[in-house]
């Protein structure tokens, strides 16, 4: 099992980054305690379903926000985040600045 969460941690610090920093990839492979509690804590919040209901819940429910000001931050280089998602958001999210 923990090859597996390793190569899980490994390739999340991967790909969550523009430049693969040597050393944080490092905790990932030197350090079983932080693989393990950076899986665990990346499993658990996939398995909630990122804590909402259901898909687009943010989008499907932006009316809630929609006084609200605040910034929608999309990263040019997100592996994580498709930017179509944050592009969605701000067409219904009138106060919220996309970035």
């Amino acid at each position: 099992m923990l090859k597996a969460v390793i190569s899980w941690s490994e390739f999340e610090l991967t790909v969550s980054r523009l430049y693969i920093d040597p050393s944080y990839i490092a905790l990932a492979t030197n350090d079983a305690k932080f693989a393990i509690a950076f899986a665990r804590i990346e499993c658990h919040y996939y398995a909630h379903g990122a804590f909402m209901s259901e898909d687009s819940q943010l989008v499907k429910n932006a009316d809630k926000i929609k006084d609200i000001p605040g910034v929608i931050v999309q990263g040019r280089y997100d592996m994580c985040c498709p930017p179509i998602t944050a592009w969605d958001l701000h067409k219904v999210w009138p106060k919220g600045e996309l970035h």
